[in-house]
């Protein structure tokens, strides 16, 4: 048995892991389900534990064939995005959606619809999905597609594993001129002059890093950043010759577990300080790595050690347009007073979907991380309360402590998807700690 939790580190489960190698260890598997499988561990709460039999997929991770009249490129699950990146970025393409990091799998992509700082303009990560190969409970393979087993491609896409074992895919990538991003830092004194940037901008990407702790006319305080792949001619002419070519920083790691009064009101009303003040001095256009731009994270190793070895949960929910505002006051006030938050608060601005069970609708999403504590747990009751008042819904690959009552007042969708998998034996084959827990 193995300790095992998601990248928050909470929940911890005593959990059986098995590492298949090939197709047929994943069929042998099944015999003993349920089972959930599990790419690198980086979605943040059970959704990849399974106490019985948690699958580690990474040891099925080719690279199987690429076509660059399409950009389609065809992975086994457990090939990690980052993987993609270094063997095609160099031949001018990258993926058409990243999340903020690229130490997931493919497969983990797939299963939880990853959505990236594009989706106004480009959707999720299924819409560029052109196939998925899914084992069924039973061992056998179907091959799915918009077209063919259209219903079964549909709910996997953000079904967090609960349909089947994604064991290959098909996914398209865009072709790109140079490794670099054209940046604009743009300040904003609150929420709606960030709101503001982004309704009137038409950046293919756009994030704001926002201050958890501001009040009155600094709440919601942002720096906007908005980004297009730069073109080859947009460099300075000493990068043109190996436009691709960017140098590798090097990687820092989180040597110990924080302790718990490192993270306090003091800390990070000084670090949201800070943060703001040294971004307001990088306003305007600037010429950015991709890798800085799109995670910069991942330079940090071990990162989720800075909330401490009790770990944290992350807060990540979906407003709709109508009421995205309003609601967005509402959760900023209640972190506000509340004293607790997050170095890294994120605010993205998300376009039209519509899906079977993925999280994406158009509006607005908020994400933040809190160190789990008693007073933390209870503000994210307020804080799903305020969603559900603004009919917001929850990000299942960032949930670790929701309720089923919750997500259920949430997302009407989850009756369908719970009745779904009950049919075919799909719920007695593959179950994770967080179907169990909202009993899906």
């Amino acid at each position: 048995m193995t300790r095992l939790s998601g990248w928050g580190r909470f929940p911890v489960t005593e959990a059986k892991v098995l590492r298949p190698r090939d197709e047929g260890a994943v069929r042998d598997a099944l015999r003993n389900g349920p089972v959930i499988a599990r790419g690198n561990g980086r979605s943040y709460g059970d959704s990849a534990v399974q106490a019985r039999g948690t699958l580690d997929m990474r040891g099925l991770n080719r690279l199987l064939a690429f076509d660059p009249d399409t950009g389609v490129v065809e992975a086994e699950a457990g090939v990690m995005l980052g993987d993609v990146i270094r063997a095609f970025l160099p031949r001018g393409w990258f993926p058409a959606v990243t999340p903020g990091t690229k130490l997931i799998t493919i497969g983990g992509a797939v299963a939880s619809d990853v959505h990236g700082k594009n989706h106004r303009h480009d959707g999720s990560f299924g819409r560029h999905v052109a196939w998925i190969d899914v084992m069924d409970g039973e061992g056998a393979v179907h091959r799915c597609t918009p077209r063919d087993n259209s219903e079964l491609f549909r709910w996997t896409l953000g079904g967090m594993g609960l349909t089947g074992v994604i064991l290959r895919a098909g996914f398209r990538l865009r072709p790109v001129t140079s490794g670099w991003i054209a940046q604009e830092m743009r300040p904003a004194a609150n929420l709606v002059e960030a709101m503001e940037i982004f309704e009137t901008s038409d950046a293919t990407y756009s994030v704001a890093w926002f201050d958890c702790l501001g009040r009155g006319d600094r709440l919601g305080r942002s720096l906007v950043m908005l980004a297009e792949h730069a073109e080859r001619d947009q460099l300075p002419s000493s990068k043109r010759h190996r436009p691709f070519h960017v140098p590798e920083k090097p990687k820092r790691r989180v040597p110990l577990d924080a302790p718990a009064v490192a993270l306090n009101r003091y800390t990070l009303r000084a670090f949201n300080a800070l943060y703001h003040w040294n971004g307001s001095r990088k306003a305007g256009p600037s010429l950015v790595d991709w890798d800085s731009y799109f995670y910069p994270l991942d330079a940090l190793l071990e990162w989720n050690r800075i909330y401490g070895r009790r770990g944290f949960a992350q807060f990540q929910c979906v407003l709709p347009l109508i009421s995205a505002r309003e609601g967005l006051t509402a959760l900023l006030d209640a972190i506000a007073a509340s004293g607790q938050g997050s170095f890294l608060a994120v605010l993205k601005r998300l376009g039209v979907q519509e899906s079977a069970f993925s999280f994406p609708m158009e509006g607005y999403t908020l994400a933040l991380d809190f160190p789990v504590n008693p007073a933390s747990l209870k503000l994210m009751d307020r804080l799903d309360a305020i969603t559900l008042e603004h009919g917001g819904r929850f990000y299942l690959a960032k949930d670790s402590r929701l309720s089923g009552e919750t997500l259920r007042a949430a997302d009407p969708r989850v009756a369908d998807f719970t009745a779904m998998r009950a049919g075919e034996g799909r719920a007695r084959a593959f179950a994770s700690g967080q179907s169990e827990r909202l009993k899906i």
